[in-house]
């Protein structure tokens, strides 16, 4: 039977490493560098035929780079005759241009599923897609796990009134998302409607709820700037919240995230690691961090087995 290999890219090594610190397996041999005209090169250490092969590579960082060098992966994994690939990608690059809301827009998410697949990927593990229909872009299979079982463990080990707590949505596309949470807690939800003029760049914000004299949750995919979350932490104060925290699966924080998240009036902004953040809880911290690298490792476990992977849909694995 072909045997669990685990390669990393150059985005999240750290991540890769803990994931097969619970496969209790090594990290497979791969050395990536770049050509003087700053073309990628790769080279795959050791012997991949007939094995099942999964490469770990988020979209952060050098984003254009790291899909590069992910795709340059996939294929020299492919056609070295591994029986299987596949990506596993944390934070899915691309993923906010998932529909054309404008004359002449491109949408660059359905551009990259089809690279992937072209590139030889039989398999696609992500997480808390921006938008769920971006699997439908695929003609492989995709499991988008969802942070939100390990958000529920967090709120009910870390916020010590969280039956008081009111789940917000920063914007109307979570309403899902935030719904699915609050019901599992049993607590109220409240939503924020925002009209942006332009991308990055919020005009105005309803809250529809009530928050008075209640912890405010804002929940959310995903945070780049930040600048809808603190506006919406602020309306939050200005409705009687008593605390507000943030909750979101991918903390991109570009730009002048970090110090409008120092000078917000957040207890804590939690993010998954996704993405690196060491560099960001240095500069800032009201930043903690959910492991999710359990999941993924599990997820590998189960796809490597054939086992089905919608146990984690709403479970936490310990191991």
């Amino acid at each position: 039977m072909a045997t669990i290999k685990v390669f990393s890219g150059t985005s999240h090594p750290h991540l890769a490493q803990r994931i097969v610190d619970r496969l209790g397996i090594d990290l497979g041999k791969v050395v990536t560098n770049k050509f003087s005209n700053l073309e990628t090169c790769v080279e795959i250490g050791e012997s991949v035929r007939g094995e099942d092969v999964y490469i770990v590579q988020s979209g952060s960082g050098e984003i254009n780079d790291n899909l590069m060098e992910l795709l340059i992966m996939i294929n020299a994994c492919k056609i070295a005759s591994a029986s299987r690939v596949t990506a596993v990608i944390p934070c899915f690059p691309y993923a906010r241009q998932d529909k054309k809301d404008m004359s002449r827009a491109p949408i660059s998410a359905k551009l990259v599923a089809n690279m992937l697949s072209v590139a030889g990927a039989d398999h696609i593990i992500t997480m808390d897609l921006h938008a769920s229909q971006i699997q439908g872009f695929f003609d492989i299979p995709v499991d988008n796990l969802f942070a939100e079982p390990a958000v529920l463990k967090w709120i009910k080990e870390n916020i010590t009134e969280w039956k008081n707590s009111i789940i917000v949505s920063p914007d109307a596309g979570g309403a899902k998302r935030v719904t699915s949470i609050a019901d599992r807690l049993n607590v109220e939800f409240a939503l924020i409607h925002k009209e942006r003029k332009k991308a990055n760049e919020v005009a105005s914000m309803v809250l529809v709820g009530d928050v008075k004299d209640k912890i405010a949750v804002l929940v959310d995919d995903m945070a780049d700037t930040c600048g809808t979350i603190v506006h919406a932490a602020d309306r939050l104060v200005e409705a009687g919240a008593t605390k507000v925290y943030a909750i979101l699966t991918h903390g991109i924080f570009s730009g002048p995230a970090i110090s409008r998240i120092n000078n917000a009036c957040f207890e804590a902004v939690v993010v998954t690691n996704t993405i690196p953040q060491d560099g960001h809880m240095r500069d800032c911290p009201k930043i903690q961090c959910i492991d999710v690298s359990m999941m993924f490792a599990e997820a590998v476990r189960r796809t490597h087995n054939g086992e089905s992977v919608s146990y984690l849909f709403s479970n936490v694995p310990y191991f």
